[in-house]
């Protein structure tokens, strides 16, 4: 199975998480703050390469009723520089409430306000590579988009 990397792509922050060698436990790795599309997308690419990810799974807003979103559009094009820029396969992900779920289970943790900040990208980004990895379990990947 591999490594696999997931990214919440956000406006100000990338929220990332890894899984274990075997692609099977998820967990928040850093969130990294946003610059321009050029050195982030090869601040990326240079994680990757460093977490030796298999796979790449992106979240894609969506709304409530699966409909795509600006944001949604933005995470596309991003992912389209992503591509060109690694090697590896880069798929998107269905990522809805995963940042409110991130930001429950920071408050069930008693965090603070400034702690919650700093963390909630990353968490999003292990929820969202924790479906993912439950989906490719159950052979229901329920992927918006694959790559070869």
């Amino acid at each position: 199975m591999g490594r696999v990397l997931a990214l919440d792509i956000g406006e100000r922050r990338i929220g990332v998480a890894v899984s274990d060698a075997f692609g099977v436990l998820a967990q928040p790795l850093v969130v990294l703050s946003r610059q321009s599309l050029a050195k982030d997308v090869a601040q990326l690419a240079q994680l990757i390469r460093e977490q030796e990810a298999q796979t790449v799974v992106v979240g894609l807003p969506v709304t409530l009723r699966g409909e795509q979103t600006q944001a949604a559009q933005q995470v596309q094009a991003f992912v389209a520089r992503l591509r060109e820029a690694v090697t590896v396969p880069v798929v998107l992900v269905d990522e809805r409430l995963s940042t409110a779920e991130a930001e429950r289970r920071l408050l069930e943790a008693d965090l603070r306000r400034a702690e919650r900040r700093q963390k909630v990208d990353a968490v999003a980004a292990a929820l969202i590579l924790e479906r993912y990895l439950r989906q490719r379990e159950s052979g229901t990947d329920g992927l918006a988009e694959r790559t070869p």
